[in-house]
């Protein structure tokens, strides 16, 4: 019981410096990009992800605070996964294949 409560800790704890991560990706990047990679602006994106990074490090992973932990971790994978490539590829000037 005590490894699943330090496993659990660990991914509450990974998951907020995974948003962490994103707000700070998502504040240093060029406002135009955003419009330019044809994604929402850099203000809703810096409110979304830093929303979703206080709402990881307040609610837990188990209990009732998961209604809130699992909406903010798709909204950061979400940057991730997809606004971050784009963002990167337009400002790097994307690729010539």
């Amino acid at each position: 019981m005590l490894v699943a409560i330090w496993i659990l800790q660990v991914v509450h704890w990974g998951s907020a410096l995974v948003g962490l991560f994103a707000f700070v990706h998502a504040l240093l990047q060029r406002a135009d990009a955003y419009s330019a990679a044809d994604r929402k602006t850099k203000p809703i994106w810096m409110l979304i992800t830093g929303a979703a990074t206080l709402a990881m490090a307040l609610f837990d992973v188990m209990g009732p605070g998961m209604i809130f932990w699992v909406p903010a971790m798709a909204a950061v994978l979400v940057y991730i996964v997809d606004v971050r490539p784009k963002l990167i590829e337009v400002q790097r000037g994307g690729s010539n294949w």
